[in-house]
């Protein structure tokens, strides 16, 4: 599906000039007109405090502030014009364990360099397809870190160690889930 991006504003932040420089042209292929652009999370977020874009873009490694950082206090500063946007995490890194800090840290997306048009888009084009629910708890705020809903699922419980407890619940539990789930 191609989607009319002209009248969304983005937020780059990224400390590498050549990458600033590629999303930024990327995104006014997309038809995006409207891209600010940063080389750090502190200055970031005061450029999203002042423009409150609709969608921010940011580099997981840069100095003095990184894409963590700036995504932590996006979504949970007062500050924040609004703790709900999505943002789209680059990194040349893809180990799971850096997918899931990124995600444990608010990320509504992650982006591995080097990336092509096409992979840009994607991410773009799922946040506006599949929007995800927020969650608020002590220690997290941000999307729903589960993507898919299990189509065997058939009750409140949702972790294996709730299926230690279910004889008090009033649940049916289907045992014969598929592998796949």
């Amino acid at each position: 599906m191609t989607y009319q991006f002209q009248k969304i504003s983005v937020l780059v932040v990224e400390d590498n000039q050549p990458m600033l420089d590629l999303t930024k042209s990327l995104l006014n292929t997309f038809g995006v007109d409207s891209v600010y652009c940063t080389k750090h999370g502190k200055e970031g977020f005061r450029v999203f405090c002042q423009e409150n874009p609709d969608l921010i873009i940011a580099d997981w490694m840069m100095k003095p502030v990184d894409g963590i950082s700036l995504t932590r206090r996006i979504r949970n500063d007062s500050k924040s014009p609004n703790q709900f946007v999505p943002v789209i995490l680059m990194t040349g890194f893809s180990e799971k364990r850096r997918v899931v800090q990124a995600r444990d840290a608010g990320v509504t997306e992650f982006l591995v360099k080097p990336f092509s048009a096409r992979d840009l888009y994607r991410r773009v084009a799922q946040i506006i397809e599949r929007p995800r629910q927020f969650i608020r708890s002590e220690d997290f705020f941000g999307p729903d870190r589960r993507r898919k809903k299990p189509k065997y699922y058939k009750g409140a419980l949702r972790r294996e160690s709730d299926f230690d407890d279910a004889d008090k619940y009033e649940v049916d539990i289907n045992l014969d889930i598929p592998n796949e789930y």
